[in-house]
């Protein structure tokens, strides 16, 4: 492939990319809407509790938002929000810590009506927006970590933002888990850093001059509507692979975000446009698939890679960059290794949906491959590039995606 047709194929990605991502609107209504909310629940008296910090966490703090689909159509944007109580876990259940976040949430007469039911480890509230795009703003009631259980990370500054999280069992029972998503965001932005400040200045701007009627300066931007191509790569992986479960026999065993993204920021190597990044990380992870062979274990390169571990009694391990103790991958053993299965049966499917087609003449793929609802735009950019793509993709039209497998076209 050529210089040339690489960079073009990167435009349309990013393309695509954007347009999976949350808007500077839509960003600006959910920063509004969790900020309005943690401003109620910190109003309420909780006995005991200092202070109450409140902050994002997973895709929306990353940076990585991609629109999910639900049911073969684009479905509302999932926000999460940790509520991190001030108060040793010593001092309340975790029971007793759920219940008064509930509690205080439906005190409100409006967000009593938007209350979903008690989720394993959230609150979660419907917001139903005009526009038909709305958002699931999870509420995560924690507490900090204990100073014991944070002498087995990694790093003290990131140990010290670990937090207990409550968590539901099935039997209707509670327990503290270890989480520490304030401390993830720091790594994949140490990860991140270098790029984030490459693109910064020129896309501020752009972002400025596109919403002054959000902005009344170039200073107002947030920064986590810069995105890199590491970032833009993430909510590519993440669209492919909602696109391509649906309807399949292994959808149960998609694979997780937090291994997508985890991965994906391990194996970045600075690229400078999104195809390129794509491209690493999908030779890299295509060429672990043989952990699945029987000698899997005299492959001392795979297994010195550390970025996804079969271990000799079969179990797998993709270990919390910021948590050792927590195991993205402690289920891929069951069902004979069916989610592993799925993972790289999936990574084979990226290669041969983004990588390997464009030597096809078939770039109008790509454009199927993700956008159920826009994706008329994307093959008016494929076709102003002057990428090569079939006549049958181009007069094709691109609606609600209802059952996409067995590769598109195909």
């Amino acid at each position: 492939m050529t210089i040339e047709l690489e960079s073009k194929v990167s435009s349309l990605l990013e393309g695509i990319a954007s347009r999976l991502d949350i808007s500077p609107t839509k960003y600006k209504q959910a920063v509004d809407r969790y900020t309005a909310v943690s401003s109620w629940i910190a109003e309420g008296e909780f006995e005991g509790v200092e202070d109450i910090h409140f902050y994002p966490q997973g895709s929306f703090r990353l940076g990585t938002v991609t629109r999910p689909i639900r049911n073969g159509r684009d479905a509302d944007y999932d926000i999460d929000l940790v509520s991190e109580f001030k108060i040793s876990k010593k001092s309340i259940t975790p029971q007793k810590l759920k219940e008064v976040v509930g509690t205080r949430i439906a005190e409100h007469e409006k967000y009593k009506k938007m209350l979903d039911e008690e989720g394993r480890r959230c609150w979660t509230l419907l917001y139903a927006e005009e526009d038909g795009v709305g958002f699931h703003l999870d509420v995560l009631p924690a507490a900090p970590e204990e100073a014991s259980l944070r002498t087995s990370l990694i790093d003290f500054r990131i140990a010290e933002k670990a937090i207990a999280i409550t968590h539901k069992n099935k039997n209707s029972t509670y327990n503290w888990s270890s989480s520490n998503p304030s401390g993830y965001g720091d790594w994949f932005d140490n990860i991140n850093k270098v790029a984030f400040e490459s693109a910064k200045s020129l896309q501020q701007r752009s972002l400025f001059e596109n919403n002054r009627d959000i902005y009344a300066s170039i200073d107002e931007v947030p920064d986590a509507l810069i995105k890199t191509p590491l970032q833009r790569a993430i909510q590519i992986l993440k669209r492919h692979r909602d696109v391509r479960f649906i309807n399949h026999s292994m959808a149960p065993d998609k694979p997780i975000s937090m291994i997508i993204t985890t991965l994906a920021a391990k194996l970045y190597n600075r690229e400078r446009d999104v195809f390129s990044t794509l491209r690493n990380i999908v030779t890299h992870l295509d060429v672990l698939s043989d952990l699945l062979k029987p000698g899997f274990s005299l492959n001392k390169q795979l297994q010195g890679q550390k970025l996804i571990t079969r271990n000799s009694d079969g179990t797998w391990s993709i270990l919390n960059p910021v948590n050792p103790s927590e195991n993205f991958a402690d289920r891929w053993h069951e069902n004979n290794h069916q989610k592993a299965k799925a993972f790289f049966e999936w990574t084979k499917w990226v290669g041969d949906d983004i990588i390997d087609i464009i030597g096809t003449n078939d770039v109008g793929k790509i454009v199927k491959s993700y956008e159920s609802t826009f994706g008329q735009v994307s093959i008016s950019t494929a076709r102003a590039l002057g990428l090569p793509t079939s006549a049958a993709v181009l007069s094709a039209p691109i609606v609600h995606i209802s059952n996409p497998n067995k590769p598109w076209g195909k």
